[in-house]
C-alpha cells in the first residue's frame, strides 16, 4: 500500500442489505459502475459478505460491501445471516434494498429497526420501478406507511434501466458526511519542524520491502503535521538520539520492543507505542487503561480472549497467539485459558472472558473498534490493548501516558510503575 493511498479502515463502509431475489447485487453493480457482485435469477446467489475498496463519485474513497439475503434458509443460512449482522458493526451508511413492487415485510422492518438502534444513517432503495404499474401513487407510498418511515429515506430506482440510480448515490453522500472529523494519529501532539523517532523492528513477521499500515499512517500524520519523522530499528535507537542533535518530541515504538526502548529514551523524552496511539484514534484510550489493572485480577483457569482486527499469517514467535499469552503467564503466574480470534471473528458472548487483550486495530474502522469496545462495556468485560498491555506488565505504563496528560492524570500514582517501583 502506498502512503498516499486512503486505507480501508480509513473509508466510508456502505452496506447493502436486502432480503434474496429483490435485485440487491444488480443494485450495488449500478450504483459502483462495475461488475463487484454475481448477479443471478437463482435466490441466494451472494452467499457472504462480498467487500471491495474503491473510488466512487461523489463519495470519494469507499469500501462497498454486498450482503447475503436477509431471508436465507437452513443452518446454512443461519451462518450467513450472522456475518450480515457482523457487517452491521462496520458500515457507515446501510442501503436497504426493497422489491418496489411490494410492502416492505417485517424482516426489512426489523432491520430498520436495526440500524436505528445502531445509530447508522440508511435509505431504502425501491427496486424493480421499470415494473411499476401503480397510478397516481409514488411507488414507496405503501412501503412507507407499512414501515413507518419518512419519505425522504426512500427513493425509487431500477438497476435494470438505471433509473434513479444517480439520485441514490447522491443520497448515500449525504449520509455518509461526519458530523465530526475524525481525530488525529499524533499530529495533534506534535508542532512544525518538531522531530518524531519511530522505533520499527525488522524481523521475520515484518511485511516483505513495506512497513505495515499503523507505520504507514502514523508517519503520514507527522508529514501532515510538517513535523519530521527518524525511522529506526530497535538497536540503531540510542545511537540515533545522540546524533540527532536535537531532542526528539516523541518517541514511538513497536509495542515488542518497549523494554529496549524504554532503557535506550532518556527520561526527558516522551514515550509511547504505536498501538497506544491507535487505542486514542479510533478505540477508547481510557478505558483500555482501565482495563490494563484487571491483569492483576486474574486467576488460575481464567479465559483470556486475545483480539486481532486482521488475518495473517502466524510466525514462529508472533505477538498474538505466542508472546502475549507467554507474558501474561510470566506476570501473572497463573495458569490461563487463551482464545484467539482474528479479521471480522468477534464473540457476541463475552461473558465468559475475564480480559479482552485487543491489537491496536488498525484494520478495523471507527465504528467497529467501538463497537467492540462497547460490547466489552455492555458485558462488565475489561479491555485493554496489545501496547498498554505491554507497557503495563513490564512496568513503563505512566511513561507511555505522558503524551496524554489527561488520561494519565486519572491513573492512581502508583498504577503503572514496576512492580514495587514507587511513583
Amino acid at each position: 500500500m502506498s502512503l498516499n493511498s486512503t486505507p480501508s479502515s480509513d473509508r466510508i463502509h456502505i452496506g447493502f442489505f436486502g432480503k434474496r431475489n429483490v435485485g440487491k447485487s444488480s443494485i450495488v453493480n449500478a450504483v459502483t459502475g462495475q461488475d463487484l457482485a454475481v448477479v443471478s435469477e437463482v435466490k441466494g446467489t451472494t452467499t457472504d459478505p462480498v467487500q471491495k475498496a474503491m473510488e466512487l463519485l461523489p463519495m470519494g474513497p469507499v469500501v462497498v460491501i454486498d450482503t447475503p439475503g436477509l431471508d436465507d434458509t437452513g443452518a446454512l443460512g443461519e451462518l450467513r445471516m450472522r456475518k450480515t449482522r457482523q457487517v452491521l458493526n462496520k458500515v457507515d451508511v446501510a442501503v436497504l434494498v426493497v422489491d418496489g413492487n411490494a410492502a416492505v415485510s417485517g424482516l426489512e422492518r426489523e432491520l430498520v429497526s436495526l440500524f436505528v438502534e445502531k445509530g447508522i444513517p440508511y435509505v431504502v432503495a425501491a427496486n424493480k420501478m421499470d415494473l411499476w404499474k401503480g397510478e397516481g401513487k409514488e411507488p414507496f407510498e405503501e412501503a412507507q406507511g407499512a414501515a413507518g418511515l419518512a419519505k425522504e429515506n426512500f427513493v425509487g430506482v431500477s438497476a435494470k434501466t438505471g433509473y434513479q440510480i444517480q439520485e441514490l448515490k447522491e443520497k448515500i453522500a449525504r449520509l455518509s458526511i461526519k458530523e465530526e472529523p475524525q481525530g488525529r494519529i499524533v499530529g495533534d501532539l506534535l508542532h512544525p519542524l518538531d522531530f518524531v523517532v519511530l522505533v520499527t523492528p525488522i524481523d521475520e513477521a515484518a511485511p516483505k520491502g513495506r512497513l505495515i499500515l499503523p507505520q504507514q499512517q502514523t508517519i503520514r500524520d507527522i508529514l501532515e503535521s510538517d513535523a519530521v519523522s527518524v525511522v529506526v530499528k530497535e538497536w540503531e535507537l540510542k545511537e540515533t538520539l545522540s546524533q540527532l542533535g536535537k531532542k526528539p518530541a516523541l518517541v514511538i515504538t513497536d509495542s515488542q520492543a518497549f523494554a529496549k526502548v524504554h532503557a535506550d529514551t532518556p527520561k526527558d523524552v516522551l514515550l509511547t507505542s504505536f498501538s497506544i496511539l491507535f487505542a486514542r484514534y479510533k478505540g477508547d484510550l481510557k478505558a483500555a487503561v482501565q482495563g490494563a489493572a484487571a491483569i492483576e485480577t486474574l486467576r488460575d483457569g481464567d479465559k483470556v480472549l486475545i483480539s486481532e482486527g486482521c488475518t495473517h499469517h502466524r510466525q514462529c514467535g508472533d505477538i498474538g497467539s505466542v508472546k502475549i499469552p507467554h507474558w501474561l503467564g510470566n506476570y501473572t503466574e497463573k495458569k490461563l485459558e487463551v482464545a484467539l480470534t482474528s479479521g471480522t471473528e468477534f464473540p457476541e458472548d463475552l461473558s465468559g472472558y475475564k480480559l479482552i487483550i485487543h491489537c491496536g486495530g488498525c484494520m478495523l474502522n471507527e465504528r467497529e473498534m467501538k463497537y467492540r469496545v462497547k460490547c466489552a462495556k455492555d458485558q462488565g468485560v475489561p479491555i485493554t490493548n496489545y501496547g498498554i498491555a505491554i507497557a503495563y506488565m513490564q512496568g513503563i505504563l505512566r511513561r507511555s501516558l505522558e503524551p496524554f496528560a489527561d488520561i494519565l492524570a486519572e491513573l492512581p500514582a502508583s498504577e503503572g510503575n514496576s512492580r514495587g517501583e514507587e511513583a
